[in-house]
């Protein structure tokens, strides 16, 4: 019998070091890539795995991701297996503390458990909702029976500078995790790799007896950790459960030429920007016009985009630039950026490296570089943007230590 793989998405990330773009929405709900939210990616490794039963734990500013959700990704009624659901934080009552709200990653999937009782999940994949990448869940599972693992982890290796904000793992030769430290300010390396860690992708696979004697024991029993990576799995090591890693770098993706080794965390404003620039380059490493592993996002009802004039010093032009529909580049050039849906750039105006939102509209004249403009926002013909980052700080604009400016939702000049 096939087993049943129930899907938790953890979403209810504030994303605070992406502000000004999570002030009124969460992490998972930020635009992506031209069309897509953050969270879409998760979804998407989910349904081309064949899970197709996926709950999204929510808390934070949820509207936009709740709206999201419930306009683009649904199911057809009659298979009782096959959704989406919306899971919102509902305060529950402790009586030590009162009413709470999900107080960390473990916590969250704890204050849900009936959940996983009424689905009759065998495993539970429990996986973040603001990371882009594909991963083939379905491989991972497999490795995770054929272990007869309690947890899996999924792991990533990176450099060392940089494993400081994640979770780090020891392995053994068979890739039995024997210890974990959560942002430890010295990450261990890997044996025989100086210079690079292996860290945690915040991506497990749980039998459920496991998830449920671990969360129980950490949460039921009134202890202080509430967190997968900070308590549970620290937990799991010491009470003597098989906990293992699961190597990323060898999870095949169908149609894709080469390994998967993508793998981006989009905590920051540079970050972010760096991703939404790696779509522009002429060989992406993250390809997302491979047909065998489909990446959906809500339905657009916006007519094609559309190229206006040709003249001399009048041509409406883009370069190496994503664009979805509705885009209008009229008269203008665009270069290396990505346009959201409804973006018009109007004549003799310069969009250089930019991520622009929905709805934007950018003056003649106009020059921007190394900019993230949230939606609807109109700049005024002749302006400059990302020229001169004073300027731009006296505005008001975050300029990230990179030099890229961000315009934030609805900004009025």
């Amino acid at each position: 019998m096939k087993p049943r793989v129930l899907g938790m998405i953890l979403a209810g990330g504030q994303g605070s070091r992406l502000a000004p773009l999570t002030q009124k929405r969460s992490k998972p709900a930020v635009p992506f890539g031209s069309k897509y939210r953050i969270i879409d990616f998760a979804i998407n490794n989910f349904i081309n795995s064949g899970v197709f039963s996926i709950y999204v734990l929510t808390q934070y500013k949820a509207q936009s991701l709740t709206e999201h959700i419930q306009r683009g990704w649904r199911f057809g009624t009659f298979l009782s297996d096959y959704f989406i659901t919306l899971v919102p934080a509902q305060m529950y009552r402790i009586e030590e503390l009162g009413p709470v709200w999900y107080r960390g990653t473990a916590d969250a999937v704890y204050q849900n458990m009936h959940l996983i009782d009424n689905y009759e999940a065998d495993y539970v994949a429990i996986f973040s909702g603001d990371h882009i990448y594909k991963m083939n869940v379905e491989h991972m599972l497999q490795k995770h029976i054929e272990t007869r693992a309690d947890v899996t982890i999924a792991a990533y290796p990176m450099p060392q500078e940089q494993a400081h904000q994640f979770g780090v793992m020891h392995v053994d030769a068979n890739w039995r995790v024997t210890d974990f430290l959560e942002k430890p300010k010295d990450p261990p390396s890997i044996p025989g790799q100086p210079g690079t860690s292996l860290t945690s992708m915040g991506n497990y696979i749980f039998s459920r007896r496991a998830l449920e004697e671990l969360l129980e024991t950490n949460m039921g029993a009134g202890e202080s950790g509430f967190d997968f990576g900070g308590d549970v799995i620290p937990r799991a090591l010491s009470d003597g459960y098989n906990v293992m890693a699961y190597d990323f770098h060898r999870n095949p993706i169908p149609g894709q030429v080469g390994p998967n080794t993508y793998w981006r965390d989009v905590g920051t404003l540079d970050a972010y920007y760096e991703a939404n620039m790696d779509l522009v380059s002429i060989n992406p490493e993250f390809d997302i016009y491979n047909p065998e592993w489909a990446l959906r996002t809500s339905s657009e009802f916006s007519p094609p985009a559309k190229f206006v004039h040709e003249s001399d010093g009048r041509k409406g032009q883009a370069f190496n630039t994503i664009m979805a529909g509705g885009a209008i580049i009229s008269g203008g050039t665009v270069r290396d950026s990505i346009l959201a849906r409804n973006v018009r750039t109007h004549s003799y105006s310069l969009v250089e490296s930019s991520v622009l939102f929905e709805d934007v509209e950018v003056g003649r004249h106009a020059h921007l570089r190394r900019c993230i403009v949230d939606k609807n926002v109109v700049i005024p013909p002749g302006t400059k943007i990302g020229l001169n980052l004073e300027e731009d700080r006296a505005r008001g604009f975050t300029v990230t230590d990179n030099g890229v400016v961000v315009v934030p939702k609805g900004y009025t000049f």
